[in-house]
C-alpha cells in the first residue's frame, strides 16, 4: 500500500505541512507519494528531495524574507498604489526570482537539477495564465493519462516552485519557454487527484481552516479569508477523493506573516498527532 499526501497552498501557513511530516515520521509512517501546491510545493519539494521535516522548519525560518521577498507594509502599498492607479508594474511585486535561486541551491545540494532528477513520485500544480489550463510539474508522468502534454519532467525545481507559488499580485508570473505560469492554487489548491494519478492507494489532504471575520478582522484577514472560501471551492472536487483530510488551524496567519511560522508549524504538528489514530485507520 502506497500512502500519498496532497498539501494545500496558504502562504506562511505552509510551514504547517512540516508539522504534518514531522508527526507522521514519529509514528513511523512512510509517506511514498507527495503533492503540493503554492506553499505546498515548497514543502512537498524538499521532502521529496530528502530534507527532513525539521530541517525544513529551519530552512524556512532561515530563508523565509528571501522567499516572500516582500513584507506585508509593501504588499499593502503596492495594493494601494493600484487601486489609485498611481504607475506600478502590474504584473506582480515582487519577480519570484529568490524562490528561484534558493531552491535550485538546495536541491544542487542534493545533486538534483530537474524534477526528473527527484526519486519520489512528486506532483507540484501550476496554471498557465494565458491557457487558462493546469500544468502539472512531477518526475512520474502518469501511465494511463490521455494529456500527458500537461506533466513537464524537464524543469529545474527552482522554476517548478516559483511557478506554483507565483501569488496574482505578489510574484510575477514565472516564465518557462512559452508559458506563463502562475499559482497552482488558482485551479488546484489542493492536488489529491494529482497524487492518486501517480499511483498512491490512500491519500491524505492536508488543507487549512478559514479564519472567522469579526471586528477585529483588518483588511489582510478578509483577503486571507476570500482566498481561503475560493480554494477550498476550487479544491471541492478533488478533496473527494481523498482518504483522509486534515484541516489545520490558522490563528489568522496572513500570506507572509513570517512571524508566525514557529505558531503554524505546531499546528501542523498538533494537527496530525491529534488525528494520529484516525491516520493509522486509513493506512491500515
Amino acid at each position: 500500500m502506497k500512502l500519498g499526501l496532497a498539501l494545500a497552498g496558504g502562504g506562511v501557513r505552509g510551514i504547517a505541512h512540516a508539522g504534518v511530516l514531522r508527526a507522521l515520521e514519529e509514528n513511523k509512517i512512510k509517506v511514498d507519494v507527495i503533492g503540493g501546491t503554492s506553499c505546498g510545493s515548497l514543502v512537498a519539494s524538499l521532502y521529496a528531495m530528502g530534507y527532513s521535516p525539521y530541517y525544513i522548519y529551519i530552512l524556512f525560518k532561515k530563508y523565509a524574507k528571501d522567499i516572500a521577498g516582500i513584507n506585508k507594509v509593501t504588499f499593502a502599498t503596492g495594493l494601494n498604489s493600484i487601486l489609485l492607479n498611481k504607475r506600478l508594474k502590474l504584473s506582480g511585486l515582487n519577480t519570484g526570482e529568490n524562490i528561484e535561486k534558493v531552491y535550485d541551491e538546495l536541491a544542487s545540494k542534493k545533486k538534483i537539477k530537474t524534477m526528473a532528477d527527484i526519486k519520489m513520485p512528486i506532483a507540484i500544480p501550476t496554471v498557465d495564465v494565458a491557457e487558462s489550463k493546469e500544468y502539472i510539474f512531477t518526475n512520474k508522468i502518469p501511465e494511463k493519462t490521455k494529456n500527458k502534454k500537461f506533466y513537464i519532467e524537464n524543469i529545474s525545481v527552482g522554476k517548478a516552485v516559483r511557478a506554483s507559488s507565483s501569488f496574482p499580485v505578489v510574484f510575477e508570473p514565472c516564465e518557462f519557454g512559452k508559458h506563463k505560469f502562475l499559482d497552482g492554487g488558482t485551479l488546484d489548491n489542493v492536488p489529491t487527484t494529482a497524487v492518486k494519478k501517480l499511483g498512491a492507494d490512500k491519500v491524505i489532504s492536508i488543507n487549512f481552516d478559514a479564519d472567522v471575520i469579526d471586528e477585529q478582522s483588518n483588511i489582510m484577514d478578509i483577503v486571507m479569508k476570500t482566498l481561503d472560501i475560493m480554494g477550498n471551492k476550487i479544491s471541492e472536487k478533488s478533496l473527494q477523493s481523498s482518504d483522509l483530510i486534515l484541516t489545520v488551524p490558522s490563528d489568522k496567519a496572513g500570506l507572509l506573516d513570517i512571524e508566525k511560522i514557529d505558531k503554524c508549524y505546531k499546528f501542523g504538528y498538533d494537527t496530525a498527532i491529534s488525528n494520529i489514530d484516525k491516520i493509522k485507520e486509513v493506512i491500515k
